[in-house]
């Protein structure tokens, strides 16, 4: 039974003083009855603190019994009264309590099987219960929490399952033992009928007319009835023992007499077995001894590794030295680089500006060129006309002076010279002009034939340049023919052995793989170029498992290939199998992807252009219609991202781009064919490059004939000049000679007139362009002034790039001083830790072998021992110790036969013999320990009763009543006698005898009586007030207040039809009313169910 320490009866002994073996038990109880009565009238003033543990703080139910869903019910932690009409579920809450907390269904008299309490028409029912968990006494409080969820699920087939849940709703266990744990840890008793009392419990103890019933109801709730029960079991167990004690010692004798007849034998092969024994030792010795040979071995490995490890620490600090300053080398390097790269684009973006600044000085200085010819031509026109007017104006005077003294004949023979001379002045005019426009031309002509010369310059170096990439491509292919490896570039085979080295050396975690094109192969040869148009660079890329990795292969880039080109390094996980990409790729019945048109040597290198560039979404089609009908015209197939064709050229649902290439470069299978390609190739820029120096020569000779024809019309026009001074003098002079006619003068006069004319109108036009000719040359001298501006800071960041670049080639050349150093240093350490290693793991296998000889040398004998001895002294005096035994164990029969015999024998007899002692001291142990609590069973029966006896008799005062327990342990019977008024005290009239009411509340009485001595967290009572009438019901309740307000920390659940409004208003008092039974509700049927079945 459960102590708590809150208990206000003392425990048995408590209040005794020693006694005689042999004191009268009469004395005893008026001593303990007087003691009690003082403890009885002072618990009921006692206070207590509220209940911690085991108190329900509420329950659910659902489709339990005749109703589908009630509660939750909050019950507080004193007094809580459930009420409500019959039918209302009063008596479901009390059931479902009981079952719940682990009862069997027949323990609550409603039912001889769980599944009875399943509602009719469900599968199954439901109780949640919450236990309080607080307080010192709390159960597991780190993993429940303050409450703890009891939840029990019942089937209709009549299992059950538990769930133990934290208050939180964390599910904890479901096993029934953690829910016993917990009942036993709190001291609930839910089959003990004062813990919960239902009506047809109290009908068959309380209100039998059996007196045994009602002792055996008081033995069962104090749990004296199990007490009783366990005492008797271990008098059976007791008895068997004694049984089995009496078989033996039979046993023993005859074991005992074996025993002695294998000792006699025994001793008769005493000199064989020293033999033995000795060769035992010498094993022990044996094995210890090559054990020590063996330490012996491993010692100077020990110290020459310890050695060695100190050096290792010096090669750490010297690489970590090493390693600063090639990082600081590489800083130093790379900030230079940074600065160089910076002056680059800074001169490389002011070059488009130069371009464009230079084309617009030509051009200005084309239009001022060109406006000056013009204003030339004007200016000697001019000149020209000036004289032709100075001269008319003069014939005209000599016309006048001299008219009169020419004759006739004389006249007319200088007329029609003029006239011819005329002509001929014509003449030369108008050559002069033709001479004038040729000249032009030939200008023209020569600005033409000096932009086709640099064009054929440039091209020619263009060609220079294709035609030495295609001469080393064409070397590579040749020499591709012994190393596929070369069509990549000549430095690629070595590059490919220094990773090989560097993977051997183990600073690579997984070997790089690459060029990623020499893994691949194509299944169709017209698809090469639109593959190699879809991969682009990924054809000279390399893949690395690790970022580690990646890095390292870059430093052994950076000393094989060209600084301005480094491949692609792609970093991915490297896998054994390829992606499956069946649910992302693209599927046409006609046309493959890039993914089934090749064929992959290395999963990695597909898995990489599966995530680089996507291969299994593009489509290779060679017919660029085609392409165009399945990209453009219709729509792509599912997955496709574009498609590429046989020409290379790029396909995409909306664009479509021309391809720059016009033969494969790498993945050509034909190396052969492009090698003759190659050739073919070169002849034709070899022969188109001999064709632009011969047309760029046939350019240069026109360009010096036409400067040799300009010239040649200079000349001319110069001459052409003279002879119309020359032609224009002899007119004049002619015509001086002629006589002053009216008519010529008038002649004279009109063209004097019309020459004034047109020189007013060259002046004009001269004047026009002089401004024009003006704003050209103020133009022209602006974009020379920038011109002149941006060369001059493009120069300026050239001068300064100079002493960087040559700053930059230091800073190189001391990073691989640096790195050169490095790797010395690296390759010296991995030669050291490769030493250190193969000492190391010289030392492991040596010492794994130790180990086993140590092992198996403790087999042989636990203890190390000091041998002195070598092995192969021990071996040889073993030897002859197995050839004297062996000579011995014939004489004398099988020794280990003999040896095992005595031994079995001895063993059974010791063991038997053990036992049998063992048992005797257990039976005494046992009867002592049975005498010493039987005591104190019978002590605490009688102490029980009578507190019980006590507490009855107070609480019949309470109501000026007078009455007594009586109990009779020897016959087991338990009478209760009660005299309703205090005058009649002296007649004692027995409960039968009683009225209604006033039986009931001596029911309460008793029932409060055993309350007081028995121990669990709460208490239930079904309908306690039933059948009494007002006044009893009144008085029983007060008792039953005044009990739970002196035991705060006990819970008491009372279930009553009352009303229960008389309670007065307190924060220990709950009153749960219960919702009235609907109209038509469904009762269980129990008299139609015949089952008898136990509990799950």
């Amino acid at each position: 039974m459960g102590k708590r320490k809150e208990e206000s009866i003392s425990k048995p002994g408590s209040h005794k003083r020693q006694r005689q073996e042999h004191r009268d038990e009469n004395s005893d109880e008026s001593n303990e009855e007087e003691s009690l009565q003082s403890s009885a009238d002072s618990s009921f003033s006692s206070l207590s603190t509220e209940g911690e543990v085991g108190i329900i703080e509420g329950i659910q139910l659902k489709n339990f019994m005749c109703h589908s869903m009630l509660g939750p019910f909050q019950f507080g932690s004193n007094l809580n009264f459930v009420v409500g009409n019959n039918g209302s579920g009063k008596s479901s809450v009390l059931t479902a309590l009981i079952v719940g907390l682990g009862g069997k269904a027949t323990a609550t008299n409603r039912g001889s099987s769980l599944k009875m309490f399943v509602r009719d028409g469900e599968t199954s029912a439901d109780i949640s219960i919450t236990l309080r968990n607080q307080g010192r006494d709390a159960f597991k409080p780190e993993v429940y929490g303050s409450s703890i969820i009891v939840n029990q699920h019942i089937n209709l087939d009549g299992s059950r399952n538990y769930r133990l849940k934290s208050k939180s709703g964390t599910l904890i266990s479901s096993k029934k033992e953690e829910l016993i744990g917990i009942l036993d840890h709190f001291n609930i008793q839910v089959d003990n009928p004062v813990s919960v009392l239902t009506q047809e419990m109290s009908k068959h103890f309380l209100q039998s007319k059996n007196e045994g019933d009602k002792y055996k109801f008081f033995m069962k709730a104090t749990q004296l009835e199990q007490m009783k029960e366990d005492y008797s079991s271990i008098m059976k167990t007791k008895e068997n023992t004694c049984i089995q004690i009496e078989q033996g010692v039979e046993r023993l004798q005859e074991l005992k007499e074996l025993y002695c007849r294998k000792k006699e034998h025994y001793k008769s092969i005493g000199f064989v077995n020293e033999m033995r024994n000795h060769l035992e030792d010498l094993k022990h010795k044996m094995a210890w001894a090559v054990v020590g040979e063996m330490e012996k071995e491993i010692q100077p490995i020990k110290e020459f590794i310890i050695a060695e490890e100190e050096n290792t620490k010096k090669f750490v600090q010297k690489l970590e030295e090493c390693q600063v300053k090639v990082n600081e080398a590489e800083e130093k390097y790379k900030a230079i680089q940074d600065k160089l790269i910076r002056i680059n684009e800074e001169a490389q973006a002011l070059h488009p500006q130069c371009t464009s600044l230079k084309a617009d000085v030509q051009a200005r200085r084309k239009a001022v060129n060109e406006t000056e010819v013009v204003y030339n031509r004007f200016k000697t026109e001019l000149k020209r006309l000036e004289k032709d007017d100075e001269q008319l104006h003069k014939r005209i005077e000599e016309l006048k002076s001299s008219a009169n003294h020419i004759s006739e004949p004389e006249k007319l023979e200088r007329q029609r010279k003029i006239a011819r001379l005329r002509e001929q002045l014509k003449v030369f005019h108008d050559e002069e002009i033709m001479i004038g426009q040729q000249m032009d031309q030939f200008q023209q002509a020569i600005y033409k034939c000096k932009e086709e010369q640099a064009r054929l310059t440039k091209e020619s170096c263009d060609v220079r340049q294709a035609l030495d990439a295609k001469q080393k491509q064409l070397r590579e292919l040749k020499d591709s023919k012994t190393n596929t490896f070369r069509r990549f570039g000549s430095y690629i085979p070595a590059f490919l052995e220094e990773v090989e080295r560097a993977y051997k050396q183990g600073r690579f975690q997984h070997k790089p793989i690459g060029p990623l094109g020499a893994f691949i192969h194509l299944k169709d040869a017209e698809l090469t170029l639109a593959v190699e148009c879809c991969l682009k660079s990924l054809v000279q890329a390399f893949c690395c498992d690790n970022h580690n990795d990646e890095k390292t292969l870059q430093q052994l880039m950076q000393k094989y290939y060209p600084r301005d080109f480094r491949p692609q390094i792609i970093v991915n996980k490297f896998q054994n199998t390829v992606y499956d990409v069946r649910h992302r790729g693209v599927h046409h019945p006609e046309f493959p992807s890039v993914l089934t048109a090749l064929d992959i040597d290395h999963a990695v290198v597909a898995n990489c252009l599966i995530d680089v560039r996507g291969i299994e979404t593009i489509l290779l089609i060679k017919s660029s219609r085609k392409a165009r009908e399945v990209m453009q015209f219709n729509r792509p197939p599912k997955n496709c991202k574009e498609a590429f064709t046989a020409e290379g050229d790029q396909v995409f649902e909306r664009r479509y781009y021309s391809s720059a290439y016009v033969r494969p470069k790498f993945l050509s299978k034909d190396v052969e064919a492009e090698i003759s390609h190659l050739e073919k190739e070169i002849e034709s820029k070899k022969a188109h490059l001999t064709a632009s120096q011969q047309h760029l020569y046939s350019v240069q000779n026109e360009i010096r004939q036409n400067e040799d024809h300009l010239q040649g019309h200079r000349r001319h026009q110069k001459n052409l000049q003279i002879k119309v001074r020359t032609t224009n003098a002899e007119i004049a002079d002619l015509e001086n000679m002629e006589e002053h006619q009216a008519v010529d003068i008038r002649t004279l006069e009109d063209e004097a007139k019309e020459n004034k004319c047109k020189m007013e109108s060259v002046k004009t036009d001269m004047q026009q362009l002089s401004r024009k000719m003006e704003e050209l040359k103020n133009i022209r001298q602006v974009a020379e002034k920038k011109f002149e501006e941006m060369k001059e800071k493009i120069h300026q960041v050239e001068e300064i790039a100079g002493p960087i670049k040559e700053e930059l080639n230091q800073a190189d050349t001391e990073l691989e001083t640096s790195k050169r150093r490095l790797q010395h240093y690296e390759e010296k350490q991995k030669e050291h830790l490769a030493c250190v290693k193969r000492h190391k793991e010289l030392l492991a296998v040596k010492e794994k072998q130790l180990e086993e000889k140590m092992a198996q040398a403790r087999q042989i004998y636990s203890e190390r021992l000091e041998v002195s001895r070598t092995v192969k002294s021990l071996d040889a005096e073993m030897n002859r110790l197995r050839e004297t035994i062996n000579t011995e164990s014939n004489r004398y029969g099988n020794r280990e036969e003999i040896i095992q015999q005595f031994h079995d024998a001895k063993e059974r007899y010791m063991d038997a013999n053990s036992k049998v002692k063992n048992l005797k001291k257990f039976i005494r142990l046992l009867e002592e320990i049975m005498t010493q609590r039987f005591k104190i069973y019978r002590q605490f029966l009688r102490l029980l009763s009578l507190r019980c006896k006590l507490y009855f008799e107070h609480l019949l005062r309470i109501r000026a009543c007078s009455g007594k327990i009586l109990f009779d342990h020897k016959n087991e019977t338990l009478s209760i006698t009660v005299q309703p008024r205090e005058k009649d005290k002296g007649t004692l009239n027995d409960v039968r005898s009683l009225s209604g009411g006033e039986r009931s509340f001596s029911t309460v009485c008793f029932i409060l009586s055993l309350w007081s001595i028995t121990e669990s967290p709460f208490r239930c009572l079904d309908e306690f007030d039933v059948y009494m009438d007002m006044v009893n019901r009144r008085i029983a309740m007060d008792m039953i207040l005044k009990v739970a307000s002196t035991q705060r920390h006990r819970q008491f659940i009372l279930f009553t039809p009352q009303s229960m409004s008389s309670l007065p208003t307190s924060s220990c008092i709950r009153i749960l009313r219960m919702q009235d039974p609907e109209r038509g509700q469904r009762t269980l049927n129990f008299k139609n169910r015949n089952d008898k079945e136990e509990d799950q």
